[in-house]
């Protein structure tokens, strides 16, 4: 793990991480049917991709996926894959609309390929939010995504956090739902050890909250709620708090920050309802217009966020702190692949 370090710090790796790589190559190193996987990734998190290679042992396939000049994507596998166990790797992170192409054209090369299995390996999945139908005459994205990946030839996704757990069921093919939350308590754990005893765990949203529990839970911690409402995309106003957070060092949890709007404004509430201290954390860092700059202005004390999503240069600041989870998805590639539980490495 990349335990508490800010982000320019991480390439190199964590304690956590090569406990788990020696544990994965001495348990799989002999499986034969580690012959049969390849491992495929587009361009939206390259480094992630490079990690859970590196933790698993094995190299990335080779590919190229390049634009013509029109900005239509062309896409060459470089190798054979013809039955083999592939794995794809795309965050369907901004630019949102690219990588999903990439991701959907990929998938399909494979196919045409040949390919024994096709899984893709989704760490954010894009167009969660609109799960359903908000308002009239709206659409059901993810349900949508969800058909696109299935027909490009996606026979499993892997993904961690889903904004809405329910969009499992909008496959029809196998889901594995990864948690990272557990990843974000246990930084708070042992940043905190010892010192838990004003601590207070704080949702969001009501959305939220099932997420938020589990958090608290794990830290032994009380937790709050904050009450918004959103009258337009992207735009929130907090209504109430709901608990105690007086004289209180809080953590804010959420599964995905977009512009910050959300996260900014619950701290400056908690800060007037008498909060002590405020962090954050999510398991998306999507960050998108003001992000930064807002996070950056506000009372929030840290940011902790995974690296399902990149974070570029221009958005790395102090404030900001990246914990990696790349050995979570190469312990869940390797359980997949040889037919084990993915739930035991949750439990």
């Amino acid at each position: 793990m990349y335990q508490g370090e800010k982000y320019s710090n991480t390439d190199r790796l964590g304690d956590r991480i090569v406990e788990t790589m020696v544990y994965l190559r001495e348990k799989y190193s002999s499986t034969d049917r580690l012959d049969r996987m390849k491992l495929f990734a587009c361009n939206s998190n390259k480094k992630l991709a490079e990690d859970i290679a590196d933790i698993i042992g094995v190299e990335l396939g080779r590919c190229e996926v390049s634009t013509f000049s029109d900005g239509e994507i062309h896409l060459k596998i470089e190798q054979t894959v013809r039955n083999k166990d592939v794995y794809v790797i795309q965050s369907t992170c901004p630019p949102v609309n690219n990588n999903l192409m990439e991701l959907l054209i990929m998938t399909d090369a494979l196919r045409r390929a040949s390919a024994g299995t096709i899984n893709v390996v989704v760490p954010y999945f894009g167009y969660a939010r609109q799960d359903r139908k908000a308002g009239a005459h709206e659409p059901i994205s993810a349900k949508l995504i969800a058909n696109l990946l299935t027909v490009a030839g996606a026979e499993r996704l892997i993904s961690m956090d889903l904004h809405c757990a329910q969009i499992q069921g909008f496959f029809d093919i196998p889901v594995d739902h990864l948690q990272g939350e557990q990843r974000l308590a246990d930084y708070y754990f042992k940043k905190l050890e010892g010192k838990l005893n004003d601590i207070v765990v704080v949702s969001a949203d009501v959305g939220s909250i099932t997420r938020s529990r589990t958090f608290a839970a794990r830290l032994n911690v009380p937790m709050a709620i904050i009450d918004k409402r959103r009258p337009d995309v992207n735009i929130t106003e907090i209504m109430n708090i709901i608990g105690d957070v007086e004289g209180k060092r809080v953590i804010l949890t959420d599964d995905l920050i977009d512009t910050a709007g959300t996260l900014v404004n619950a701290a400056k509430a908690l800060l007037s309802k008498g909060a002590a201290k405020i962090y954050a954390s999510c398991v998306h860092g999507v960050l998108s217009g003001r992000a930064i700059e807002r996070i950056q202005d506000s009372p929030i004390e840290e940011l902790v966020i995974l690296d399902t999503i990149p974070l570029p240069e221009e958005k790395r600041i102090d404030k900001i702190i990246v914990l990696s989870v790349a050995d979570i998805f190469a312990e869940s590639i390797c359980r997949i692949h040889c037919g084990e539980s993915v739930s035991d490495m949750f439990s």
